[in-house]
């Protein structure tokens, strides 16, 4: 069986955006909602909930851009944040918090403790690199089941292996987090080092026997390349396997009434 594990500061901000302001409680009505169609989709054995710090301490220590770039967090979110835990808990998911690290950390450890099949529901390309024979990333789909993106499709979206992923983040970049990558490498470069040389290590390995150019900007920048692969890598959370457990539809609809979200609440009691 599966188990379902799911990002949830992205499953609030992208409701929170997605859902009318004037609903309230957007952002947990459209994460619920979300969540519900695919424990009906996938008849998960379990899910759980990932969320964590919105930028891991060590990672902003290492390198004070990391993250610096994005907006804080707009006030009408902060309430559902915080209200998220319990009712997440109240359907029966496990809420899982990596404390200093973030939600990418939790779910990478989730799929390392499972033991069997786990499926990602995450917008993060970063956990490409969790895909493995037992992991795959869910791709959402406004039409239809969720798709369901496996190492060869890491392959095909990104032009490496999974086990690459922290290696081509350090060469190419990632904007989205504020790592700026090799001057002059993209993408595709990135990627043809990487299918050549292996690893980072590799690269900057061959660095002298490479154009003049790329040569020279790999031995200028080896350290601080070596310090974003480190931040693309996923770290381990304490993280125990949960037990299977059915949602509890009752029991969301308990939480969610008591939220307001009398909506939501009544059709959770009627189906």
């Amino acid at each position: 069986m599966t188990l379902l594990a799911l990002d949830i500061p992205w499953l609030l901000y992208r409701s929170f955006f997605g859902v009318p302001r004037s609903v309230r409680g957007n952002a947990l009505l459209g994460t619920v909602n979300t969540i519900l169609g695919l424990v009906d989709a996938l008849a998960p054995r379990a899910v759980v909930c990932a969320t964590g710090a919105e930028d891991a301490a060590y990672r902003r220590e290492l390198y004070p851009p990391y993250h610096a770039h994005r907006d804080p967090m707009p006030d009408g979110l902060r309430e559902q944040w915080d209200q998220a835990g319990e009712l997440l808990e109240a359907f029966g998911w496990t809420f899982a918090s990596g404390g200093e690290l973030e939600a990418d950390d939790v779910l990478w450890a989730c799929s390392r403790a499972e033991g069997g099949r786990t499926l990602i529901a995450t917008a993060d390309r970063d956990l490409y690199q969790a895909v493995d024979v037992h992991t795959a990333v869910l791709e959402l789909r406004r039409d239809g089941p969720p798709g369901e993106i496996d190492a060869a499709g890491v392959v095909a979206r990104s032009g490496v292996r999974p086990d690459q992923i922290p290696d081509l983040i350090a060469l190419r970049g990632d904007p989205s987090d504020g790592i700026p990558g090799a001057r002059g490498i993209g993408a595709k470069t990135a990627a043809e080092l990487l299918r050549e040389h292996g690893t980072l290590e590799g690269v900057l390995a061959a660095g002298p026997g490479l154009r003049a150019r790329l040569a020279a900007t790999l031995a200028e920048q080896a350290d601080e390349l070596a310090m974003f692969k480190r931040i693309a890598t996923l770290q381990d959370v304490a993280f125990e396997r949960p037990a299977d457990r059915a949602t509890d539809r009752r029991g969301g609809a308990v939480a969610a009434r008591e939220l307001g979200l009398n909506a939501l609440a009544k059709r959770l009691e009627q189906g």
